[in-house]
């Protein structure tokens, strides 16, 4: 492969190259079917929206990665307001509100989203103020968003609001002063005058299935870079072995 380098050695080290490329393509193309799978059963949920389940399917912890469309009543509860950070719409930086809603069918209370609100740039903290009253509510019961790496402990602000990185319903649970919380979210329907600037997308904040699969084809691509590169350079090198070697 080169006049410096082994050989074998310049092989070796382009079949990890190529190995690595290759399992991060893999991956990349794994996540782009798991995020088309995720948004072809919202689709289905949502075509069948005239049926509704009972709220009381938002704590049935065997669903608790699956989507459904519920309506019901019921009331929130008087605990802080949960405040998703790092969450973006239309170009601009927000936060997107939650709180501890009482279903009537159920006894397991659940986080609703409220939708989202910008925040300035000195990032003062909305007021989420508590709805008032017994509440009827259609929406798509969701899992709630991926914590990643994150640290999603809640940061409880100067008047109790919880600030959070990420959706940990364990933790968020204790901090709401809740027993538990239901394994799922629901997101309000966008056609309901409560609450802010809200949809029912699921992959907000997160790249789409179309930029997984992008960067898989980049990552496949870099692998046969290196194997073709790999190839050329024994052709040359071989060639400059066999030119010396017919030298008189």
């Amino acid at each position: 492969m080169s006049r410096r380098m082994p050989l074998a050695l310049g092989w070796g080290l382009a079949l990890l190259a190529m190995a690595a490329f290759s399992a991060l393509g893999s991956w990349q193309l794994g996540r782009a079917k798991q995020k088309q799978a995720m948004l072809a059963a919202v689709q289905q949920v949502l075509a069948q929206r005239d049926s509704p389940m009972s709220m009381s399917a938002a704590a049935d912890d065997s669903q608790a990665t699956r989507y459904g469309w519920v309506a019901g009543q019921g009331r929130f509860i008087s605990a802080p307001a949960v405040l998703l950070d790092n969450q973006t719409r239309d170009g601009r930086v927000g936060v997107r509100a939650y709180r501890a809603f009482q279903p009537v069918a159920s006894a397991t209370p659940l986080l609703v989203e409220l939708g989202w609100l910008p925040l300035p740039p000195d990032r003062q903290l909305p007021t989420v103020p508590l709805p008032a009253g017994v509440q009827a509510f259609r929406g798509l019961l969701t899992p709630p968003p991926s914590p990643g790496l994150v640290n999603a402990r809640p940061a409880r602000q100067a008047d109790g609001t919880l600030l959070v990185a990420a959706l940990d319903l364990r933790q968020l649970a204790p901090a709401l002063q809740l027993d538990a919380l239901a394994p799922r979210v629901l997101k309000l329907d966008p056609d309901l005058p409560l609450g802010y600037a809200r949809d029912l997308e699921i992959l907000p904040n997160t790249l789409p299935p179309e930029r997984h699969l992008g960067y898989a084809v980049q990552w496949f691509g870099l692998a046969l870079a290196v194997l073709v590169t790999a190839l050329v350079l024994t052709a040359r090198t071989r060639r400059g072995k066999g030119a010396i070697g017919g030298r008189p």
